[in-house]
């Protein structure tokens, strides 16, 4: 399954770490970061709850850009 949420980052290195950290998480099969469109592309893994993967990805991305914020 993949879905697309509205973000907010500041500066396209931000989303670039972003992606990357979104990608590394549990779930992800994989994950774009437009910085552009202000968008998060993400695809779940086969059998993967998207609410759950998502609080993960989002505390993620806290993690590397804490001002940023993702629209759920």
């Amino acid at each position: 399954m993949k879905k697309t949420y509205k973000i907010e980052v500041d500066c396209a290195n931000c989303a670039n770490l972003m992606e990357e950290a979104a990608r590394k998480t549990d779930g992800v099969a994989s994950a774009v970061v437009s910085f552009m469109t202000q968008k998060m592309t993400v695809e779940f893994a086969q059998g993967q709850e998207p609410g759950n993967v998502m609080k993960a990805v989002r505390k993620a991305c806290k993690r590397v850009e804490p001002d940023c914020e993702i629209f759920l």
